[in-house]
């Protein structure tokens, strides 16, 4: 319109009959303009979700993620194969959200056999949320599945990215050993045949397990964290990544010190100097620290790191902030867990059928933590327990090593809890 009426001004000492033409034909570009835009914003929309993923990974702040090692071979893009793989995609049946008190409602899903072995994802972070791909580790003609999003996680409501102060309210480990608890009673299911936790929610699950000992049948551990101090320590504090990260490591405490006021201080304390960015009230500090404290959990997590993955998540604040805010705020909390807790406690769970699958390679959860728990679980009289080291395995579920043998896992489960 702005074009049209300039055009018209400049015309307006001509004849009549010459400027009517010249109207008509501004007209004329007028329309041909506007149909132009509307062809361009209705492509936008129409967008395929590889292109959104795409324009959400440039978005990604990767100043403070320290590049990944070699991959020679192609691991990333062709990875070594293995025996077992995930089991096919598959739908939900029934999907909702469950009031669990305190503002949350979880987001929840169910899949596989309606009739099969109840079995319940628990994810990691904390705050890292499920995806559908979280239904493939179970065999949907044997398995129930449930798998859900965690407090302030997901597409549980409220997600930290959108209100930060809500999604905290009540998000401590007995809440969330509740939740699993109320959603159990909510889906009519009398007890759990498998809850299967990886990262924090090998943590999770324990702790869930020892609150409700005989609500449950088996457990799929990956990657155990069992919230000793000296793992936190290890990860997050006292620079224990650096022997095999040492890039990852300083630019982690990189991010602090360039943005710090008093390094001598927050240098003794850097998970309470991210929670105080991350819990900033300007948006572009918290989406910074949140970006930093990521990218180097990821950065350490896989024997094979893909940039496309950390870029990914970097680039997805839904994802990114619940991530960090979560991970950090439990981390500060000791996991809202007593000192030793759930060693202390692992008696209760005796009778339970265990199976834990950990990387060789992990430098996040270090296999001592697995080794820790199976012989404590030995030393009480568990009477199945199985520990599996898989090499050339880091951290992630996503890693074919380790996917391998939680299938494996999983499958064997189902055939104990049939018989």
């Amino acid at each position: 319109l702005h074009f049209a009426s300039a055009i018209g001004i400049e015309n307006r000492d001509q004849e009549k009959q010459t400027v009517k033409p010249r109207r008509e034909m501004v007209l004329k570009s007028a329309i041909a303009l506007s149909k132009l835009l509307l062809t361009v914003f209705a492509t936008i929309i129409i967008l395929s979700s590889s292109t959104v993923e795409s324009f959400s990974a440039s978005m990604a702040n990767l100043e403070y993620v320290s590049p990944p090692a070699s991959d020679a071979a192609g691991q990333i893009a062709k990875p070594a194969t293995y025996p077992r793989t995930l089991y096919p995609e598959i739908e939900a049946t029934e999907e909702g959200y469950l009031d669990v008190g305190d503002g949350h409602q979880l987001a929840y899903d169910v899949s596989g056999n309606p009739n099969g072995i109840p079995a319940i994802f628990l994810h990691g972070g904390p705050g890292a949320g499920v995806s559908p791909r979280e239904r493939r580790f179970f065999d949907p003609a044997i398995y129930k599945i449930v798998i859900f999003d965690q407090r302030g996680s997901g597409k549980s409501i409220p997600n930290a990215s959108d209100d930060l102060e809500k999604s905290l309210v009540g998000n401590t480990t007995p809440k969330l050993v509740e939740d699993i608890d109320k959603l159990r009673r909510h889906l009519k299911i009398e007890k759990w045949g498998l809850v299967l936790g990886g990262s924090w929610g090998s943590t999770l699950a324990l702790a869930y397990a020892e609150t409700y000992p005989n609500d449950l049948d088996a457990l799929l551990l990956r990657g155990v964290f069992l919230f000793g101090p000296d793992e936190i320590d290890y990860l997050f504090s006292n620079g224990g990544t650096f022997g095999q990260n040492p890039q990852a490591w300083e630019t982690y405490c990189r991010y602090i010190q360039d943005t710090s006021k008093d390094w001598d201080r927050e240098q003794k304390n850097l998970l309470g100097a991210y929670w105080d960015r991350l819990t900033s009230n300007d948006c572009s500090v918290r989406e910074a620290a949140a970006a930093a404290f990521v990218g180097y959990e990821l950065s350490i997590s896989k024997t094979y790191i893909d940039p496309a993955i950390v870029e990914k998540y970097l680039g997805t604040p839904s994802i990114l902030i619940p991530f960090a805010v979560m991970e950090v705020h439990y981390m500060l909390n000791n996991g809202f867990l007593r000192r030793g807790q759930l060693l202390d406690c692992i008696g209760t769970i005796k009778h339970v059928r265990v199976a834990i699958c950990h990387g060789r390679g992990d430098y996040v959860c270090q296999p001592q933590s697995a080794w820790r728990l199976h012989q404590a679980l030995k030393e009480v009289g568990c009477e199945y327990v199985e520990l599996e080291f898989v090499s050339g395995a880091g951290h992630s579920d996503s890693e074919p090593g380790l996917v391998d043998a939680m299938v494996r896992a999983s499958d064997k489960l189902a055939i104990e809890l049939k018989s």
